[in-house]
């Protein structure tokens, strides 16, 4: 039975983008078959965190508009096997893309995918609607700051109207920062009004990956690599304790 999961986050900075390309890619590796929708019209970089932009020849409103079909669109990637994108538009007629028109879009998904992830755009907008409005259930990305969990905090109260499965990701975690400020998990979860699903800490490697082309996974085992594949686990319906960060 096939999944469509949305990956949102109430503002930019929070590293979205590439825990989305980090789950995607280890939920792979773990032998399923995945489909990464970067739904970020304009400024789509999911490309970028997989290492395909030079691959992306056709984007979703391809397949909405009858040009093609998501089999061809949808592009393999080149090491990951059973990973594959399908990237969003640089620009696009409004009246295109409709609910309707990704809710089909995501049947189409269903029969030959194990799970759809959605990379939102950060964001309460029109885009971040159509992101959310086929999903089974959705992830908020956040980092530990008070703006970002307010965010999160108000992503929710919209996610709640479509979507019942949510939970938090708390993302670019530095324990030494948050000791300092007197916060902690708990009180994360209490600010953004959700059961946590993962942590992953600040990790620098996940900015050489992205400027390498190259999935984290392939260039690290430990810290954000190793997050991003417990969450993954956890998405399969394994039980996974959360890391230990100091």
């Amino acid at each position: 039975m096939s999944a469509v999961i949305s990956i949102t986050s109430g503002k930019g900075g929070t590293g979205k983008t590439s825990l989305a390309g980090g789950i995607a890619s280890c939920l792979a590796a773990l032998g399923h078959r995945v489909l990464c929708i970067d739904m970020d019209v304009g400024l789509r970089n999911l490309d970028l965190t997989l290492g395909m932009s030079d691959r992306t020849l056709m984007d979703f409103t391809d397949v909405l508009s009858g040009r093609t079909t998501l089999e061809k669109a949808a592009v393999p990637h080149p090491v990951i096997q059973g990973l594959f994108l399908l990237t969003a538009p640089l620009t696009a007629p409004r009246d295109l893309i409709t609910e309707e028109s990704l809710k089909q879009l995501l049947r189409q998904a269903r029969e030959s995918f194990a799970y759809i992830l959605l990379d939102a755009p950060a964001g309460l907008g029109g885009g971040f609607r159509m992101s959310v409005c086929g999903a089974d259930r959705a992830l908020v990305i956040s980092t530990t700051d008070a703006s970002a969990l307010r965010d999160a905090q108000r992503t929710v109260g919209e996610l709640s109207r479509c979507v019942s499965n949510i939970h938090l990701v708390i993302n670019r975690l530095q324990p030494k920062l948050m000791r300092q400020l007197h916060t902690t998990i708990d009180d994360a979860m209490d600010t953004a009004g959700l059961p946590l699903l993962g942590v992953v800490p600040e990790d620098p490697q996940v900015m050489l990956a992205a400027n390498r082309g190259k999935p984290l996974i392939l260039t690290a085992r430990w810290g954000a690599a190793r997050a991003y594949l417990n969450i993954a686990r956890r998405l399969t319906g394994e039980r996974v304790p959360l890391m230990y960060l100091r």
